[in-house]
């Protein structure tokens, strides 16, 4: 079964979370709901998620105080933020949300679909590094010798083959994501973290050859992280 990716959506208006919800709940995804950046924050402590829609106006810890907290902790700084505003105060307050680590910036009221497609940009995304990391485990188990999992029992040639097989599948949908990036004129930041995503692909494949018999390579192949 596969796993459904989180999206934090941030605001202290219920009214805003409950139209967000609204929004997005055709992603089929696992919303999750804040009603302040202190409350996102210890959310962000237990669980991943795929991006956050902050919003900027909240009364105490606002959306840029938010996101500085989370761009300063190794395990969210990587959490793509789109921010939300109902106030527009001109070219110096977006590039203060672009300053603070947002990857976009959004002002209210926005286009529903606009939205969805933006964030269903960034879930997709999320999906394939966490394909990804499966695969960087499961070779890692097995060049360990760990001898546990349903695979123990396989020849390294087959369980070569079959790992090799399913980084092919993960490459093809990351080749036609960065298609579709690339049609649609993507946000930059969505562009970069596709490509980021296909160089971690490139050194996986790279290490998976070098395990082939006959490839000479005398030493161990490293893995991407």
């Amino acid at each position: 079964m596969v796993q459904k990716a989180k999206i934090l959506l941030v605001d202290d208006r219920p009214e805003n979370l409950l139209a967000l919800e609204a929004i997005l709940s055709a992603l089929d995804q696992t919303l999750v709901r804040a009603s302040s950046g202190e409350e996102a924050l210890k959310a962000l402590l237990t669980d991943d998620f795929a991006v956050i829609l902050l919003d900027v106006q909240m009364p105490g810890m606002d959306g840029f105080e938010t996101a500085a907290h989370i761009k300063r902790r190794e395990r969210t700084r990587d959490i793509p933020i789109i921010f939300l505003t109902a106030i527009n105060h001109g070219p110096h307050h977006t590039f203060r949300g672009y300053a603070a680590g947002a990857v976009d910036y959004i002002s209210k009221p926005f286009d529903p679909w606009v939205l969805r497609a933006k964030v269903s940009v960034f879930v997709e995304l999320y999906m394939k590094n966490c394909k990804l990391r499966e695969q960087a485990a499961l070779l890692r188990l097995q060049l360990e010798g760990d001898g546990s999992g349903p695979d123990h029992d396989k020849e390294p040639a087959g369980l070569l083959a079959e790992l090799s097989a399913r980084l092919a599948a993960v490459e093809e949908q990351a080749e036609a994501l960065s298609k579709q990036l690339d049609d649609e004129s993507a946000d930059a930041a969505a562009v970069a973290t596709a490509a980021h995503l296909e160089r971690k692909l490139t050194g996986l494949r790279r290490a998976l050859d070098a395990l082939e018999p006959g490839t000479g390579s005398g030493g161990p192949a490293t893995l991407p992280s």
